[in-house]
């Protein structure tokens, strides 16, 4: 997607070999007609598949899933929650999660009322590593016997073994930008991402 790599190349930074920081305008301050753009392209390529609902975790996913959303005609958004709340009464799937960004594992969990069994769910995140987060909401999928359609990730590092364990899986991926390697501060984008 040319308008996410331009953003990646100007205002993207590499860190170390392996950390693609984007805070300036995907997940921290939140360049909106980008993340619609980013939706629209996520809708497009997933509208066939008739998702009921879309799954993502909190909070960085949040705003390329509701853009997502949007372009599929206003379906629902589900957000695992990171942490038990006292609020969280009814019957909980939940899945563990260790978050490359971060450094921490997360048990993230979801009430199953908002997974109705059956849903067709298309799952979104901002980033895509190792793959964590992803088979995370897959188990949460899983749990409450929903049919997850694909997956739709923001920015891919394509040096690391998530994409390519789901595609391998045979599972329906668009990452809308591909970053095949960071060397010296420089990120290396890929050209079909």
């Amino acid at each position: 997607m040319k308008a996410l790599h331009e953003a990646i190349q100007t205002l993207g930074k590499g860190i170390g070999n392996d950390i693609v920081k984007v805070d300036m305008f995907l997940n921290h301050r939140l360049e909106t007609k980008l993340l619609f753009d980013m939706g629209s392209e996520i809708g497009a390529y997933f509208a066939e598949d008739k998702p009921d609902l879309i799954l993502t975790v909190e909070a960085s996913g949040i705003a390329l899933a509701i853009t997502a959303a949007h372009a599929l005609g206003d379906i629902p958004v589900v957000f695992a929650k990171k942490g038990k709340t006292v609020v969280q009464t009814g019957t909980v799937a939940q899945a563990k999660v260790y978050s490359f960004t971060h450094k921490t594992e997360n048990m993230i969990r979801v009430e199953k009322k908002y997974l109705p069994e059956g849903s067709r769910v298309l799952i979104v995140d901002d980033f895509l590593a190792d793959g964590q987060a992803v088979n995370g909401m897959m188990e949460l999928c899983r749990q409450t016997n929903c049919t997850p359609v694909g997956v739709a990730i923001g920015v891919e590092k394509g040096f690391q073994p998530g994409g390519k364990y789901l595609r391998n899986a045979g599972v329906k991926l668009l990452s809308l930008a591909i970053v095949d390697k960071i060397e010296d501060g420089v990120i290396t984008l890929r050209n079909d991402g």
